[in-house]
């Protein structure tokens, strides 16, 4: 199998339930949620198990061994249930001798715990950062664990978590399918522009099979859960925003909040399927940033198969703003007649010359499908 074709899209527990209230419970009311709501057949299809699952101590085989009051049914058991329901199992560890958690790490035990994730049916690791040995070489323990995987007779899909924009040059060739940029996202405004700005910076390592990783979204925690506690919430408009942004960066959409109360506002984000093919898109280029063309305009432009460009005019000051496109930078003429439509509110804009404007809200994003004529 070749993994991540398209940047994965699913749910993972931590933004929500963080370390101290995830369990097979809420884990199993979550997949069902996804069918039920419609999530899955969006494409979102991983539901992803974070960490504080699992013992400080192996057992006396040597195996990781899930928490028995979260998880009395074991980690086998809940993976064949969300394969039951057409969805692929994640799970997280850690490359150190412990996890921020402070449960068992994998380090020194790569091959052993490899093998235990495939027995247990899992399709996708997070491998997070933490607790490394001194003296540890960084690449050789995301190449061990890179290595146990494929050598584990499942096909397993590695997630890199080291939080930092340095591991770009190199974490492709361990494995990785996917690799986070930055520290934890937290539930503002503040945080999400800050991620999304990071990982601009390295924009050109990103493509088909390896995606830069922002961290997984925020979208309608509004101040709830462990990360919402820590952000304070956003607007809907925030959250439409960084809904937006996330697609343009060709990025992982791993929703973060408790699907199981998704309201219908943040349904519509999650769910448009317009932003969601600009996500998904065959080329798989990430958005790039124009030349502003007056008061420091923040705007992003995503080539597509076939030939049409996305453009996203994010607004991340505190009152409206006044914001001029223009496709001179993009590959096109700046006389090129172009076809516009408006992607999050699904209207036909009609067609232009030579650029146009437009007033965003404060802390909103407007994302427009270009074609040229």
């Amino acid at each position: 199998m070749i993994f991540a074709q398209k940047p994965p899209m699913g749910w993972n527990a931590w933004n929500y339930f963080g370390y101290a209230d995830i369990n097979e419970q809420v884990v199993r009311e979550t997949a069902d949620a996804m069918v039920e709501k419609g999530f899955r057949d969006a494409g979102y299809n991983i539901v992803q198990v974070d960490d504080a699952w699992l013992l400080q101590k192996r057992d006396e085989n040597g195996d990781l061994q899930p928490n028995p009051e979260r998880f009395p049914s074991g980690m086998k058991a809940l993976g064949d249930y969300i394969h039951e329901r057409g969805m692929k199992f994640g799970l997280y560890a850690g490359a150190g001798v412990m996890t921020y958690a402070n449960c068992c790490g994998s380090y020194g035990h790569e091959r052993h715990d490899a093998a235990t994730f495939a027995k247990w049916g899992v399709d996708v690791l997070k491998y997070d950062f933490g607790y490394i040995a001194p003296g540890c070489n960084i690449e050789n323990l995301f190449r061990r664990m890179g290595q146990a995987l494929r050598e584990s007779g499942r096909d397993i899909m590695l997630a890199a978590c080291y939080g930092s924009t340095t591991i770009t040059p190199w974490i492709r060739s361990t494995g990785a399918s996917m690799w986070r940029l930055s520290g934890d996202i937290t539930d503002s405004w503040d945080s999400i522009v800050k991620v999304a700005k990071n990982a601009l910076s390295v924009g050109g390592y990103s493509g088909p099979c390896g995606w830069n990783d922002p961290d997984m979204m925020v979208v309608g925690l509004d101040g709830k859960g462990f990360v919402g506690g820590i952000g304070g919430g956003c607007t809907l408009n925030e959250y439409s925003a960084h809904f937006a942004i996330w697609c343009m960066l060709s990025a992982p959409l791993l929703m973060g909040h408790d699907v199981r109360n998704t309201t219908p506002e943040i349904a519509e984000i999650l769910l448009n399927k317009e932003l969601i093919a600009i996500n998904q898109d065959d080329l798989g280029i990430q958005a790039f940033t124009l030349p502003p063309m007056s008061n420091d305009d923040f705007i992003l432009a995503k080539p597509l198969y076939g030939g049409d460009i996305a453009f996203c005019l994010i607004n991340d000051w505190d009152v409206p703003k006044r914001m001029i496109l223009s496709w001179e930078y993009c590959g096109w003429e700046v006389t090129d007649r172009v076809r516009i439509r408006d992607v999050i509110n699904h209207t036909e804009l009609g067609e232009f010359e030579c650029g146009t404007d437009i007033i965003v809200p404060a802390h909103s994003a407007v994302v427009w499908k270009a074609t040229r004529i």
